[in-house]
């Protein structure tokens, strides 16, 4: 189920990229023939940040997100384990506070129309719910992971990487 919502992120993303690069041609074609379409580099826009939190979303699966843990590596094994757990709580913490602060920007902005385009301007926003919230539940199944509790005894298990 997980792989399979894995790859359908991924789908989501290229989809994503193709529509993006769609976008931003037909604007400069558009431009280059003296006729540019207003609606593009608004389109791009959303775009962006759809696709931004798509790839937040997939790096954070991935667990490829850039770290340093330089300090952290000099931490004896124990303390270095409560520092990771800490970390992935404050993580998990900042994934439902982007969630909850993405809910009342779409609440206030759903009601603005967007300049160029026939949508809502809280569309744009709406995919920081998914992307808050994945990293919170990935989060949560590191520090069971990390806190020495196997995966599967995890109330997120099911979220962690296979």
């Amino acid at each position: 189920m997980i792989r399979t919502l894995d790859r359908a992120l991924q789908v989501w993303g290229c989809i994503l990229l193709l529509a993006l690069f769609a976008t931003v041609l037909a604007g400069v074609v558009t431009r280059a023939m003296g006729a540019p379409l207003i609606w593009t580099d608004e389109g791009a826009r959303f775009l962006m940040v759809w696709l931004a939190c798509c790839g937040w979303m997939l790096a954070g699966r991935r667990r490829s997100h850039v770290r340093i843990r330089y300090f952290q590596g000099l931490l004896p094994p124990t303390l270095h384990r409560t520092v990771e757990v800490v970390i992935q709580l404050a993580c998990a913490l900042l994934g439902v506070a982007v969630a909850g602060f993405a809910t009342g920007l779409i609440r206030r902005n759903m009601g603005l129309e967007a300049t160029s385009l026939p949508i809502a301007m809280g569309w744009m926003y709406v995919p920081l719910i998914p992307a808050g919230l994945l990293l919170a539940a990935q989060s949560l199944a590191q520090a069971f992971e990390r806190r020495g509790v196997p995966a599967s005894a995890s109330p997120v298990a099911e979220v962690g990487i296979e």
